[in-house]
């Protein structure tokens, strides 16, 4: 498998006031092409500024970032939003889908960012929309649907621009334990149809659902492996404190 996500010795720095706060702190990971990987850890460990850096909403303080061999630290704010574009799909907790348009309108959003035309969008978000089971639904708006289908409509949005690298934050975190297990099930089966998957999470029992998993505390890695290997299974005794999240 070839790297699609790598990180060398990569820094973030926060400075508040007359301190530093270190969210990254010399993260090396190799994430390579059809890997489900989950990076897991409690509120302060650094995963939100992983996910950050890993989506091309920020940049390194040092170290280098390659997103399928580009360097993310080098680019200005045009470029990162064309590769966030064109090499990310994103699935949000809160969904994030505009009200007053209708879910094919919606699943075409990034489509109509790259510029594709009109025929293609339409055919290209009914095609998602099929795929996540909601293709009886095109012409309805969000308010129409319950939460797990429209997380459904989000993660169609996501794969609508064939992305490299599907980042999934907290896909469950605003659904109830049923349709939670339906929506990783999903995912699943997206990796299972050869999707690259990282998927952000505080909660141990969905990161178990991944192949892999990089648990990070205090803005370090302090695990990265089999997401079944009895070390991967976190104590309450052992979850750290402190850091930025």
């Amino acid at each position: 498998m070839s790297a699609l996500i790598e990180f060398q010795e990569v820094c973030k720095v926060y400075r508040m006031g007359d301190s530093e706060v270190w969210a990254a702190d010399h993260i090396s990971l190799v994430i390579h092409r059809g890997e489900f990987v989950a990076i897991v850890g409690q509120s302060g460990s650094g995963k939100s500024t992983c996910m950050n850096i890993i989506g091309c909403l920020d940049v390194p303080t040092s170290g280098t970032y390659l997103l399928d061999g580009r360097d993310v630290g080098s680019m200005n704010k045009n470029q990162l939003a064309e590769i966030r574009n064109k090499l990310l799909g994103f699935i949000f907790q809160q969904y994030n889908l505009l009200p007053k348009l209708t879910l094919l309108e919606n699943v075409e959003v990034p489509l109509l960012y790259a510029g594709v035309p009109k025929p293609e969008r339409h055919r290209r978000a009914q095609e998602a929309l099929e795929m996540v089971g909601l293709g009886d639904k095109l012409r309805n708006k969000p308010s129409q649907l319950s939460g797990g289908q429209q997380q459904r409509v989000s993660i169609a949005r996501a794969l609508v621009g064939k992305p490299a690298v599907i980042l999934a934050d907290e896909p469950t975190g605003a659904l109830d334990s049923h349709t939670g297990r339906e929506v990783l099930r999903l995912l699943q089966q997206l990796h299972d149809d050869g999707n690259t998957i990282v998927l952000i999470t505080h909660d141990n029992s969905i990161a178990t659902q991944a192949q892999r998993i990089i648990r990070l505390e205090d803005g370090a890695v302090v695990y990265d492996g089999d997401a079944h290997a009895p070390e991967a299974v976190v104590t309450a005794g052992a979850i750290g404190t402190g850091g930025a999240s």
